[in-house]
């Protein structure tokens, strides 16, 4: 409690600098290090569900290697036996970042290489050469225990679909169904080439069965009729109630979380003016957070097994709901017809809970944990839309736009969204608990 209130009092002495003078942007190795992961993580195009869980085991090493040496905090996994104070935390945090990378990136080990080497060369100015050999060897040791905590974790474990043909369960939808000349309807959306990551041994919470959700609302009932009416309207391809904003709103958030947030982190570095075992902090309980949600929303889709609303509304005559109506020509705005890259579609697994929210809900959480406060300005770039940046002045309103964003995009029913967001919150709330907490 006391963490928190310190942080808050910091938090406002910071935003009344920022009136006095312009920000400066700030950068050490544990930023410069959380940007050479994400571009290598994303350079093999993983899905979003399966990247946090690359982006939390390397931040969670760079953690236990910095605060091994600061030793403020208590480690993720284990202190390194060989930490010392006057060790450098650039090198071990390079280290543990580039060791981490390159068993889990291969194919990028020559830029990783020279990258690694060019921060240590940095850090030798800085800190002395003798500094900086021990600092390696802290980040060694983090590395190498991270890797051994999550081998045979059940990433890349096999999977089986259950593919549905009852009302309610999910299947095979028109942009999955296979063209009768070959292949899928271009550009094609593969059934979900990740579906493991709901099996894997999650990075904080004891079991993931404590994350289920309550699931989706019974097909005949008057919340389902109201969910499948509001998608069916505003996440239309062709929707008359959805406004250009909102449109543009629900495509621009079609993006990796990893690169959405990692950018918004690097620029609140700088703003609140975090040093090098902050930073570390911050990135670790982040991408843990994240992690660990979309390890429980996998799991809890795949349990649920819902329909997407393509299908749902296409054959609404078959759930037994009289609020509902068929339309057997309807389509989402997320649709391949909409000339995006990557193209629009609506993704290849289950509806509930959205992975979006999950994901999203524990990385705004965790940020409101951190600085203690709702009340950051946060500007988010996407790919999408090039130099046309969405902004916020609370995180929660963040993840507000993004749980409408799922709707207005016709991918998700609302309840999958909101539900998401419940298991990402309670991740979060788990980590702030029980880990991360002040040493002594």
């Amino acid at each position: 409690m006391e963490y928190r209130r310190f942080r808050l009092l910091a938090v406002v002495a910071a935003a009344l600098a920022v009136l006095a003078a312009p920000a400066v942007a700030r950068a050490d190795a544990v930023t410069d290090w959380s940007l050479n992961a994400q571009n290598a993580i994303l350079s093999t195009g993983p899905t979003a569900h399966a990247s946090v869980l690359s982006f939390a085991m390397v931040q969670g090493a760079v953690y236990d290697a910095v605060n091994g040496i600061d030793g403020g905090y208590r480690p993720y996994l284990a202190k390194p036996a060989s930490a010392s104070p006057g060790d450098s935390k650039a090198a071990a945090a390079a280290t543990a970042a580039y060791r981490v990378l390159v068993a889990l990136v291969p194919a990028q080990e020559p830029t990783l290489t020279n990258l690694w080497n060019a921060s240590l060369a940095a850090a030798v100015l800085a800190d002395g050469a003798t500094a900086v050999d021990d600092g390696k060897v802290v980040g060694e040791e983090a590395a190498a225990n991270m890797l051994l905590a999550r081998e045979n974790d059940g990433r890349g474990s096999s999977f089986t679909f259950v593919f549905g043909t009852t009302p309610g369960v999910w299947r095979l939808g028109p942009q999955q169904l296979p063209n009768p000349l070959g292949g899928f309807f271009p550009p094609g959306q593969p059934v979900d080439p990740t579906p493991w990551v709901g099996n894997v041994t999650p990075f904080l919470v004891p079991d993931v069965e404590m994350l289920r959700t309550d699931g989706p609302n019974p097909l005949g009932s008057a919340a389902y009729a109201e969910d499948f009416n509001e998608v069916k309207s505003l996440g239309s391809l062709t929707s008359a109630t959805r406004t250009p904003d909102q449109t543009m709103a629900a495509i621009f958030w079609q993006a990796q979380p990893g690169a959405l947030y990692g950018n918004v982190m690097r620029t609140l570095s700088g703003s609140q003016g975090l040093d090098i075992a902050e930073n570390a902090r911050l990135f670790a309980m982040v991408f843990l957070s994240a992690a660990d949600a979309s390890i429980g929303c996998w799991n809890d889709k795949y349990y649920w097994n819902f329909w997407r609303p393509i299908d749902a509304i296409r054959l609404a005559d078959t759930d037994g709901n009289p609020a509902t109506e068929a339309d057997p020509g309807w389509l989402p705005l997320f649709d391949p017809s909409i000339v995006t890259s990557p193209r629009l579609v609506s993704p290849g697994f289950p509806d509930h809970p959205s992975g979006h929210s999950c994901i999203s809900s524990a990385i705004v959480n965790t940020l409101q944990d951190f600085f203690g406060t709702d009340k950051l300005q946060v500007s988010f770039s996407s790919p999408r839309f090039p130099g046309q940046p969405r902004s916020f002045d609370r995180f929660s309103r963040v993840l507000k736009e993004i749980i409408d964003a799922r709707v207005w995009g016709g991918i998700h029913f609302r309840t999958a969204d909101v539900q998401g967001a419940v298991l990402g919150k309670k991740v979060a709330h788990w980590e702030l608990k029980h880990y991360f907490q002040p040493a002594g």
